[in-house]
Formats: structure tokens, sequence, C-alpha cells
């Protein structure tokens, strides 16, 4: 049976429509990722998406939490969204270096060493298709980072229709990331394989109006019912018996809906913070 960590997609929303103060956390001044982490035992990294994470605040982010705690990372997005890479950089330089790679390395160090990171997390957009070249990105991403757990999302239909990438995902090693969000025509399959010792879940929310028109507050506003979350958990249930670890993070961050709805699922699994 899986060890089960449940946490949220990022644990700082201090602005915006969708701010999380008033909602999960209270008035006052305190660090949020120590608030955070008396409540769940992880935290997907959102940041390391934008930047590569400094290892100061890696290390900050280790002494800021109980022993247990594990952070997961998601890839910067010049390693999975080059394009995106581009705009924000201004730049047509698109190729990923060793100095890119090292850097990333060098920022989660801090982590590693203390016995806090779990996996990477290698999150492609719709747009990325199963096509030669792009199995060829993938391949070179689990080559750069072979010495980590690799958590991979693949969100176009055609990686699910293809036999062959469970195979390639067996072979690395790497965990096929079972995602919970609005299903259209191009849509991956909803149930998934596994295809390493752990398990990884997203749950994006379901808001099938605002998925394509929202921004990045509205698209995740969303509350998953009390239905919703047996449903959710009863697949938990099913992963944590063929794995060894399994992480679930809620993504539907709209004024602290995703805190609430990871206490709802620890709830209905029965856990406690020391489990």
């Amino acid at each position: 049976m899986a060890k089960i960590y449940i946490g949220t997609s990022g644990w700082s929303y201090p602005n915006g429509e969708g701010t999380w103060k008033g909602h999960f956390y209270p008035a006052g001044k305190f660090n949020e990722l120590e608030f955070y982490s008396q409540f769940f035992n992880t935290v997907e990294v959102n940041s390391s998406f934008y930047r590569p994470p400094s290892a100061a605040y890696a290390d900050k982010w280790a002494k800021k939490t109980p022993d247990g705690f594990i952070f997961t990372l998601k890839l910067w997005q010049k390693f999975t969204h080059p394009k995106m890479h581009q705009e924000v950089a201004g730049t047509n330089e698109v190729t990923v270096s060793q100095a890119d790679i090292d850097m990333f390395r060098d920022g989660i160090e801090p982590l590693a060493k203390k016995g806090k990171l779990g996996p990477l997390l290698a999150q492609f957009p719709p747009s990325f298709t199963n096509d030669n070249f792009n199995r060829n990105i993938l391949l070179a991403i689990f080559k750069s980072f072979k010495e980590y757990r690799m958590a991979v999302e693949l969100r176009h239909k055609s990686w699910s229709d293809d036999p062959n990438t469970t195979q390639i995902l067996r072979e690395n090693k790497a965990t096929w990331v079972q995602i919970d969000e609005p299903k259209f025509s191009c849509s991956i399959e909803a149930e998934l394989p596994i295809t390493a010792d752990i398990a990884y879940f997203r749950y994006h929310g379901r808001n099938r109006e605002m998925w394509w028109k929202g921004d990045v507050e509205t698209r995740y506003k969303y509350l998953y019912s009390a239905a919703e979350i047996t449903e959710l958990t009863n697949k938990i249930k099913s992963a944590a018996e063929k794995t060894q670890l399994l992480f679930a993070f809620f993504n539907n961050h709209w004024q602290g809906f995703a805190p609430k709805n990871a206490t709802d699922m620890k709830t209905a699994l029965q856990l406690t913070m020391s489990d």
C-alpha cells in the first residue's frame, strides 16, 4: 500500500479575485508555507515553471516545513513550453543548454539533501502531440533528469491512443500523471496506466465554460462536490494498492478551493498529518 501525500498546486496566491487571503489564510503576518505545512504533507511548487528555483529559497522552504514534508516541482517552461518561454523572455533562443539543466538541478539540491524532494513534474501543453520531434523532447528530459523521479503530464489524446507511450514511460521509470479537467475531443483518456512505482494525480477542476476563455484565476474556479470527492478518492484507493508512493494535488486554486478539497480528500481517506 502506497504512502499517500495530499496537497495543493502552489501555496501562495496573495493577489487578485482568487486570493487565498481570508479563505485559507487568516489575517495577520506569518509565513504562508509554514502555516500550510500544518495541514498538508506535500506541495507542488509551480514557481519553478516560470524560473529555475533558487538554492537559497529551496533551503528556506526545507527549513520552514516539518520532517517528512515533500516538495514536488514543476519543470521550467523552457524545457516543456519553449514557445511560451520565447514570448516571456523576448528571445528567439529555445535551445536547452547543459547550463540550463545544471541551474535547475542546483536549485533543487537543498531539498534533495534534506530528503524533501519528490518527483519532478514535466507538464506539457495540449498542443504537445505525439510525433517524433516531441518524443525526442520527452526522452531528452528523461536523460537530463535521470536521477530524479519523474511525473509526466501529457494532455493530447494522441499519447493515450498510442500503446507505445506506456512502454516509453515504463522504460524510463516515469509516472503518467492522471489529470482531472474538462474533457474535449482532443483530450487524453481519463484513465491512464500506472507506469512506475509512484502514482501522481492532478485535479484542475471541471469548469468547462471558462477553460479556454478564462484567465489564470477564473479557469480554476471550481469546487469539487462531496460526490466528486468520493469519485476521485476511489481512484486514489485503487492506485495506492499498486504503488509505493502516491501524490495528489488540487489545482482548483480559486479563493482557497484547492486546500478545502484537499482537506475533503484527506478526510475521505481518513488521513492525519502523521500518516
